[in-house]
């Protein structure tokens, strides 16, 4: 009996807006990268991710290791979009009252 070798396809997809998902969940490539960045081994991240599987796991991780400077300048893009949203979204919407401010508005509806 002799051993199949053959190249497995990479558990990699990108979404309708452009983000890198594993397999077929929506675990994000930069969450299991982070997670790997801060010591976590694949079965670490299996058990934090329970929807992926030990060998996509593997499979990403071996990757990243080959195509390390892709794969983060993909995360800065990402990182940087967010921050783009995040400033958007605190400029447009209006500024949150404070609980002292909330407070007041409701002691004045609740005089006479």
């Amino acid at each position: 009996m002799s051993l199949s070798l053959q190249a497995d396809p990479l558990p990699l997809r990108a979404d309708e807006h452009g983000s890198i998902r594993i397999g077929n969940t929506r675990v994000l490539l930069e969450l299991v990268i982070h997670a790997y960045q801060a010591g976590l081994s694949a079965e670490q991240i299996a058990e934090r991710f329970d929807t992926l599987e030990l060998a996509d796991i593997h499979a990403v991780l071996a990757y990243y290791l080959r195509h390390r400077s892709q794969v983060e300048d993909y995360m800065q893009r990402r990182e940087a979009e967010a921050e783009e949203i995040q400033q958007r979204i605190e400029t447009e919407l209006p500024r949150r009252l404070t609980r002292e401010e909330l407070l007041a508005r409701w002691s004045a509806r609740q005089e006479p």
